[in-house]
């Protein structure tokens, strides 16, 4: 029986589609960006070889560094001036890419009840985003960074989904087996590559992410309300 529960974030508690969620998210950006004279399609373009970069990262670096390294070399060495005005974006302008959710959904109660019986609680988000963008899209489902015992965000993983690596990191950091964790998300690839280190697994399928029409049969999965339904009757963990 397992004794934490690891959540993914964007389409998992956060219900979106991932697409018009990063449609909201760069029309958002490049409003903020392109008036101090930054192009567009060049952003654009860095930002993905930013991201690739992180996704393909090895754990020779954090993946910030990963991050700006990269984008660093694409817009030139101006580019890293950017980080401050980024970090105050993700905390103000980005609450407006909660236009991108499909429905109003509060996951407190859930969390809540969770921890009270005594799980651990991670939110293995990929860690993709610096933490500031990973609270404003907590705040979109009534959740908070405390709500949580780990948090994996781009300041502090050296690998990202769909790598093993990135799972038994996050086991390393909470001091537990993989044995002990349940993985719930929406994503084939992503998500359910928590399994390679030893994690049970659960689908959600509101919002399911499988661009490669993957056969699903393997795993245990249902809506989110199903879902909260399963942990909602677990027992107290051992």
């Amino acid at each position: 029986m397992y004794n934490t529960i690891l959540f993914d974030l964007d389409g998992t508690l956060a219900p979106f589609l991932q697409d018009e969620f990063v449609r909201a998210y760069f029309q958002l950006l490049l409003r903020r960006l392109v008036p101090m004279g930054w192009d567009g399609d060049s952003l654009i373009r860095a930002l993905w070889a930013g991201v690739d970069a992180m996704i393909r990262n090895d754990g020779a670096a954090v993946n910030r560094q990963a991050f700006w390294d990269v984008f660093a070399r694409e817009l030139g060495t101006q580019a890293l001036d950017l980080e401050n005005i980024l970090e105050d974006f993700y905390t103000r302008d980005f609450d407006g890419a909660r236009s991108a959710l499909r429905e109003d959904a509060d996951r407190s109660s859930l969390i809540r009840s969770l921890r009270e019986k005594g799980y651990g609680l991670v939110l293995a988000t990929n860690p993709i985003f610096p933490a500031s963008a990973v609270r404003t899209r907590l705040g979109w489902v009534g959740l908070a960074a405390s709500d949580f015992d780990y948090i994996t965000t781009y300041e502090n993983c050296r690998r990202s989904k769909p790598n093993p690596g990135y799972y038994e990191d996050i086991l390393a950091q909470i001091g537990r087996q993989g044995g002990e964790c349940l993985m719930v998300g929406n994503n084939p690839v992503d998500d359910m590559s928590a399994r390679e280190a030893g994690m049970e697994v659960y689908l959600v399928t509101d919002y399911l992410e499988n661009a490669g029409n993957l056969p699903l049969e393997d795993y245990p999965r249902g809506s989110f309300r199903e879902l909260e339904a399963l942990l909602n009757a677990l027992p107290r963990p051992r």
